[in-house]
């Protein structure tokens, strides 16, 4: 029998279109804007899901390549593939919804060059405005080209409010305190922790929330920080040096779930428990966090809501634009959670977890 979504009563989704043709959203968004980058047989698939699921954007394909409907920008660069992808499928929902198109673009990220390619190239597609997702959200380059360009935009996932351009984000501090407060009370007084990457305002607000919470509720507990960059890479060598302490931590914070997801893996081939040896907790809850053993503890992001937020922000900036009216930039913080699993357990004093 065929898998259609249809059959419960809910409105068919890119995620729907993207699971049947067994692809990526991005390639659903790609086949939808009708990009040429696309194998024949990869297009032929998403297709024949479109047809069969009878999804809305390609039925209306020929209304959304209008110059009357609004054009959103996405230069996108972000190592975290489940984070984008995240993001990706709930903004394709919202844009079909609001009958808008999307224009995607790779960019390297640290690049100037990249990053003025990237902007230019979704400057001559004529977009209506841009959605600035991190760490491109954090660049001078693409904020000051983009601005340059009279284009609106709207950034998301930073660490703070720039005051400038409209902004859809958590308290990144205090949603790394709060889960620092959690590591706590379940007793841990050796903590490694894992930074993002340095060019990212988030990295360094969810380092000062983790800092702040050791500092105010126990100083006097030990604190091991190790560098990483949000990628599965860089969390492996952190958690090879944060494991290889003489005294090394009873749990360890790392700023993602990419990273979270490599400690677990790290702890594994040292034949370690998670959580009974080491208690391990991420950031973000993407999916990595529940497609591994055991699933993640860590701070919800709602990825999905915030995409959604960020293109009624977006059109609501270009409606204002084209009536020329003054859009004071809105700060909208949406609300984070915590979320227990089976990765984080009270601590308790093993000689393993004490082995240098």
């Amino acid at each position: 029998m065929a898998r259609s979504s249809r059959r419960s009563g809910k409105a068919v989704t890119a995620q729907d279109v993207a699971r049947l043709a067994r692809v990526s959203p991005m390639t659903v968004s790609r086949v939808v804007n009708g990009e040429k980058n696309v194998r024949p047989t990869t297009r032929d698939a998403v297709l024949d899901a479109v047809r069969e699921l009878r999804y809305a954007p390609n039925l209306a394909a020929k209304s959304l390549a209008s110059a009357e409907q609004p054009r959103i920008g996405l230069p996108f660069a972000n190592p975290s593939a489940a984070y984008l992808s995240e993001f990706l499928v709930a903004m394709l929902d919202e844009i079909a919804r609001v009958g808008a198109q999307l224009v995607l673009v790779r960019c390297e990220a640290g690049d100037e060059d990249a990053e003025r390619a990237a902007v230019s190239q979704l400057l001559a597609g004529q977009v209506s405005g841009m959605l600035l997702t991190a760490p491109l959200s954090d660049s001078m380059i693409v904020r000051t080209e983009t601005a340059a360009a009279g284009v609106p935009a709207v950034v998301i996932g930073t660490g703070r409010f720039h005051g400038d351009i409209p902004c859809v984000r958590i308290d990144e501090r205090k949603a790394a305190f709060d889960m620092t407060k959690k590591i706590l009370d379940l007793g841990h007084r050796r903590i490694g922790f894992i930074t993002g990457n340095p060019n990212q305002t988030a990295s360094a607000a969810r380092q000062a929330g983790f800092e702040s919470a050791l500092q105010e509720l126990a100083p006097t507990a030990k604190a091991s920080i190790a560098q990483g960059f949000f990628t599965y890479q860089s969390g492996l060598d952190a958690a090879e040096i944060l494991l290889s302490a003489k005294e090394r931590p009873s749990a360890i914070f790392a700023s993602n779930d990419d990273m979270a997801a490599a400690v677990v893996s790290v702890a594994h081939r040292r034949g370690l428990d998670v959580p009974r040896d080491i208690t391990v907790v991420g950031f973000d809850d993407t999916a990595i966090a529940t497609t591994l053993w055991p699933e993640l503890t860590t701070v919800r992001q709602p990825i999905g809501d915030m995409a959604v937020a960020a293109v009624g922000l977006l059109l609501k900036q270009v409606r204002a634009r084209k009536l020329r009216q003054a859009e004071t930039p809105a700060d909208i913080v949406m609300q984070h959670t915590l979320v227990e699993r089976q990765s984080s357990a009270v601590f308790r004093e093993t000689g393993r977890a004490l082995d240098g």
